[in-house]
């Protein structure tokens, strides 16, 4: 089945060598993946993302120095053809994490995540995906989209160029849809939805779905709802 896939070349960012280790053989292990980097602080990361040119780079958030937020941020400010940053998490709901993803992470995942789940994760991201369908993501940017308010003064101006549809799309987007879910809800096709999403992203001059995410929460087009309350 991993035919499918073009070959993912990664790299892996983290202050623990067992770590770096054990996840680079991990993914070694799957024929369309390629490890070509491990990096033990951001700095390093940044420097070998630019020298190997990644697809896609595991990056944990608490590291010496420059850490993984930084790291990102320079990562996504630097092109935009970089390459997709998958944040690797101890906790659940790590305060730093919806920092990464403002930063321009484009999803994250526990470390403690199975084989099966982290190389469905980093196919996701690599084609350009943003990893927000778990439940636990999207409680996770409603509690810091609110606690942390962002400078989003130009993307709510932008939010006015959207059409009644694409504003449609982005709510169902940040409230953690798929493509396929949105596409049964608004009864359209798979293909229609991406165009959607497409259009969005580019009016809105974000990365990927991930920062539309954020956008749609700090801008108040969608409000943060809590489990159990109400």
């Amino acid at each position: 089945m991993s035919a499918q896939f073009p070959t993912v070349r990664i790299v892996i960012a983290d202050d623990h060598l067992v770590v770096r280790t054990g996840f680079a053989e991990l993914l070694n292990t799957q024929p369309d993946f390629h490890v070509v980097g491990t990096a033990s602080d951001g700095a390093e990361a940044v420097h070998l993302c630019n020298e190997l040119s990644p697809d896609v780079v595991l990056m944990d958030i608490r590291m010496p120095g420059v850490d993984g937020i930084e790291a990102t941020r320079q990562l996504a400010e630097s092109a935009s053809a970089g390459p997709r940053i998958l944040i690797l998490t101890t906790f659940d709901l790590d305060e730093y994490v919806y920092d990464a993803l403002r930063a321009g992470a484009s999803g994250f995942l526990l470390k403690d995540v199975t084989a099966e789940r982290l190389f469905d994760a980093v196919r996701v991201i690599a084609v350009g995906e943003a990893l927000l369908a778990p439940a636990i993501t999207r409680r996770l940017i409603s509690e810091f989209a609110q606690m942390q308010p962002g400078s989003g003064a130009p993307a709510a101006a932008a939010l006015a160029t959207l059409t009644p549809r694409e504003t449609q799309v982005l709510r169902l987007v940040a409230e953690g849809l798929s493509n396929p879910e949105i596409a049964r809800r608004l009864t359209v096709t798979e293909e229609t939805v991406k165009t959607h999403v497409s259009r969005v992203l580019n009016k809105l001059g974000l990365r990927d779905r991930a920062q539309a995410v954020v956008a749609a929460y700090e801008t108040g087009l969608v409000v943060p709802r809590f489990r159990g309350q109400g």
